[in-house]
This record gives structure tokens, C-alpha cells and sequence, in this order.
């Protein structure tokens, strides 16, 4: 089972290094601990950030700060069954 907690908190602890704001996927890549290959997993849920942005609308940028990011890439995620 996929703790939605679990992920929103990685991702918030990945991201939240990016100089905020952000105008592009582009600017959080310096913040990930590992690059594109930074991946979240919980349960059955697995991705990495390079498949997040892929895999979701990317959000609506210009993003202030990490939480309303992730809030909506987490809200995608949802939209399209992943979690």
C-alpha cells in the first residue's frame, strides 16, 4: 500500500533545497540529491524525479515554495491513478 504521507514528505525533503521560486522543472535539479534519478518509493508506488516529470503535467509554473509544488504534483499523481 502507498503512503501518500510518506511520498509527500520525500519529495518535500528532495525539493524543498531548490531556490525558490522556480519557473521550470529545470531549476530543482541542482536540489536533487541525486539528480534525475532521485527516486521516491513507497509500497508499490516507485518513480523517479526524471519519470515524475514525464509522467505529470509538470505543475503550473512559477512555483513560491516547495509545498504548493508538490501539493500539485502530488494532486497529479492522484488524477492519473499512480497514487
Amino acid at each position: 500500500m502507498v503512503d501518500e504521507t510518506d511520498i509527500r514528505e520525500q519529495m518535500i525533503e528532495a525539493f524543498e533545497g531548490a531556490e525558490y521560486p522556480i519557473s521550470s522543472p529545470m531549476d530543482l535539479v541542482p536540489a536533487l540529491p541525486n539528480g534525475p534519478g532521485t527516486s521516491f518509493e513507497s509500497g508499490e508506488f516507485s518513480m523517479t524525479a526524471m519519470e515524475l516529470n514525464t509522467k505529470t503535467s509538470g505543475g503550473d509554473f512559477p512555483y513560491d515554495d516547495v509545498e504548493t509544488f508538490v501539493d500539485d504534483i502530488i494532486e497529479d499523481l492522484k488524477e492519473q491513478g499512480e497514487l
